[in-house]
């Protein structure tokens, strides 16, 4: 850039590695070339058609207009370019504080982005919710774009849109705000260091929508893989910016890819079909929509398994989705993690988490289609409050997903009748006075284990 660069643009250079620094000099040059790749005059400005021209498969115009406010606010401590337009020094500090930036060096950028026209010291969370809104449709459509969806199905899963302003709405709600709900620059520089997924879904945008192939940059994977998902068959509970609100709160991350073990559309309303599909299966995650609409669920650390005691670990969670999006985590309060049950008459019969029997924090009974949240304030388990629209609720449908790749079966497992696996169709054959032959042909089993 010659020897006029400001100390300001050096400093920022000095963030990326020796051979990253001709790439991130040479975004200027490639931007005006544009998709035609006609070199670009020097000293010519980034025009707002410019950006649009190279941002528009994967952002909205209004998030472009974004962008664009942002660059030209940036004081690159030379003269602003001639007739308007962003110079090649604030392009620069734009990718090194979104790249390679601090939360405090971010923060000034998403004050102008969500500012109308790029200017104002304070922002309303409306209007930072906005901006998240398009920061988020844009990080999705460019995962569409470039294929990165492994294995999902959008156009085979939920309201993406509503999904959109749900998770926009639950990552604004984390704003220490003022109580006229404004945020100035301290507060959102805070923000952004306890909010770490905004700075991603930003940095997925410059780096792709911009075309920045920093050898050091590997493109972030925000999105679990997918596998065994009957989608001809299937309209998921799920949605994108769902998956981008779960998927980092679990323990194993991205590493195992998630298999849909049980849903009412597929496998129909047996409490009998869910225990079967869910036991043995490790990790899981619960997502059920009650008939009011709301849509809530939890994450089991442990395989589900039937007996009297409660199981799991801290690990486990409750969240809702609908009408906001919160994760509720272990308050410590007790142990009373997971429960499954069926088939007894001293205990109750049903799966539940969280509370205590009769007052759980999430309860299906075994019965199917009914169920309660109930907290009054607050579960003791999670701290979550109601879920569900009513305290005993009316279930829509529901989905369970491994999200671990499965544990090693027990030999003993393998040996066992399939009338042990599904002790409904065994109690159907008793009740038709049909004779269980295999029950005497087998070897007597050890007592369990207490």
């Amino acid at each position: 850039m010659g020897n006029t660069e400001s100390v300001v643009v050096q400093k920022r250079l000095t963030r990326f590695r020796p051979d990253e620094r001709p790439v991130v000099e040479g975004v200027f040059e490639h931007l005006l070339s544009g998709p035609t790749g006609a070199p670009g005059k020097a000293g010519k400005a980034i025009t707002l058609d410019v950006l649009k021209t190279n941002m528009g498969s994967i952002a909205s115009d209004s998030m472009t207009r974004r962008v664009y406010a942002c660059m030209t606010s940036i004081d690159a401590e030379v003269p602003p370019v001639s007739g308007g337009g962003v110079s090649r020094e604030q392009l620069v500090i734009f990718l090194a504080d979104t790249l390679r930036g601090t939360a405090e060096e971010r923060a000034p950028l998403v004050m102008a982005m969500a500012q109308p026209g790029g200017k104002g010291d304070v922002a309303t969370v409306d209007q930072i919710q906005q901006f998240l809104e398009d920061l988020i449709s844009a990080a999705l459509q460019t995962l569409a774009h470039r294929g990165r969806l492994r294995g999902w199905k959008p156009e085979h899963m939920g309201d993406e849109a509503k999904g959109v302003r749900l998770l926009a709405e639950q990552l604004s709600s984390e704003i220490k705000a003022s109580d006229q709900r404004t945020c100035d620059t301290p507060c959102l520089e805070d923000w952004l260091f306890r909010v770490s997924s905004v700075a991603v879904y930003l940095e997925l945008l410059v780096g792709e929508g911009l075309s920045v192939m920093l050898p050091s940059r590997l493109p972030p994977t925000l999105l679990p893989q997918c596998r065994e998902a009957p989608w001809g068959q299937l309209r998921s509970l799920l949605d994108l910016p769902l998956l981008l609100f779960l998927a980092p709160l679990l323990p194993e991350r991205h590493s195992a890819p998630w298999r849909l073990l049980f849903s009412t559309q597929l496998h129909g309303e047996s409490f009998t079909r869910l225990v079967s599909g869910c036991r043995g299966r490790g990790p899981t995650v619960l997502l059920l929509r009650d008939t009011k609409g709301h849509m809530f669920g939890g994450f089991a650390s442990h395989s589900w398994e039937i007996r009297p005691q409660f199981q799991g670990d801290s690990r486990c969670f409750l969240f809702s989705v609908a009408p906001h999006m919160r994760v509720y985590t272990c308050t410590g309060y007790n142990q009373h993690y997971m429960y499954l049950n069926q088939g007894q008459q001293t205990m109750p019969n049903g799966l539940g988490m969280g509370g205590q029997h009769g007052y759980f924090g999430l309860w299906l009974d075994s019965d199917f289609g009914q169920g309660h949240s109930r907290a009054r304030p607050k579960c003791t388990t999670y701290g979550s409050p109601q879920l569900s629209a009513d305290e005993d609720f009316k279930l829509d449908a529901m989905e369970v997903w491994a999200v671990s790749e499965p544990p090693e079966q027990d030999p003993d497992e393998k040996k066992r009748s399939i009338l042990d696996a599904d002790p409904e169709v065994q109690a159907m054959m008793e009740m038709a006075g049909k004779t269980l032959h295999s029950q005497g042909l087998r070897e007597p089993e050890e007592e369990d284990e207490q």
